[in-house]
């Protein structure tokens, strides 16, 4: 491992113990849980020694956070549409038919450092990591992390709801024109709010296209709402249906809007893709 920030504890006041103390000082990791987790990691040493969370600290001490080696990458040469790229995150169109990650070699993960320049932050990160995740067939806007502290900044506006996502779906049936869904998926809460966007007669059969707004990120959550309302999702091989017409191909889900303010320039970032050829049904 390597040193990524050191800091020299100065004169203090009062019994505070390192969980707490250092999520004030390291510029990468700045709340408690991530403290925590990296001295569960052995990531930071108190005067050269592996930290607990019991350890107290003292003036004078020396604090180091460590950032892991990581080892040599494969690089999936997979050719990625980039919609937005800082020194701190990106936003690539995820291509259906790819894993986000995983053990596998073939990932939009492993494809990442092939379309992405480096961070030349102090942070920056071995490879970009997604940090949210797209199905497998599931296509569109997918947020990347090129430093740590970006990394830590946008898990955090995830657990607080405060990135907002679109997507579209076409559907089986004829919808109401505006809906919400809240069945409990896995024993928790959960949110999706709907607006119908087109009704469609495709070979004597009723299907509607619709806009989701995930108020919750729970797995697959659009598609089993959607399913166990009996609105499945086209293509939808695990949920849905067998298809009868020759004309789909594929699921038809894709995340079309992505909006949330930068952790780190404070702009709001507010990204929309065009809605995607094969959506385009008469």
């Amino acid at each position: 491992m390597k040193i990524l920030e050191t800091h020299i504890v100065p004169a203090i006041d009062e019994n505070i113990r390192l969980q707490e103390y250092a999520s004030t000082i390291f510029r990468s990791i700045t709340t408690r849980n991530g403290i925590k987790k990296a001295i569960k990691r052995k990531e930071i040493l108190l005067d050269g020694e592996i930290a607990q969370t019991s350890d107290w600290i003292k003036e004078h001490q020396k604090i180091d956070l460590l950032q892991s080696e990581t080892k040599a990458k494969k690089i999936f040469q997979l050719k990625l549409a980039i919609i937005y790229e800082d020194e701190y995150l990106a936003v690539i169109n995820k291509p259906a038919g790819y894993p986000t990650s995983g053990n596998y070699f073939k990932t939009i993960e492993n494809a990442l450092p092939f379309n992405l320049k480096v961070s030349t932050e102090f942070d920056t990160l071995s490879y970009p990591v997604p940090v949210h995740r797209l199905d497998n067939p599931t296509s569109g806007l997918l947020l990347i992390a090129k430093t740590r502290t970006m990394q830590t900044a946008l898990h955090l506006a995830f657990e607080d709801r405060t990135i907002q996502k679109k997507y579209i779906a076409l559907v089986h049936g004829s919808t109401s024109q505006n809906f919400k869904i809240t069945d409990a998926l896995d024993g928790k809460s959960s949110s999706t709010q709907f607006i119908k966007l087109k009704h469609l007669e495709i070979e004597n059969l009723a299907y509607s296209l619709l806009e989701a707004h995930p108020d919750t990120g729970r797995t697959h959550q659009i598609r089993i709402h959607l399913s166990n309302n009996d609105f499945p999702i086209v293509g939808d091989k695990e949920y849905g249906m067998e298809e009868t017409s020759k004309r789909f191909r594929g699921l038809y889900l894709a995340s079309i809007g992505l909006k949330l303010q930068h952790p780190k320039t404070r702009a709001i970032l507010d990204l929309n893709l065009d809605l995607p050829k094969k959506f385009r049904v008469p």
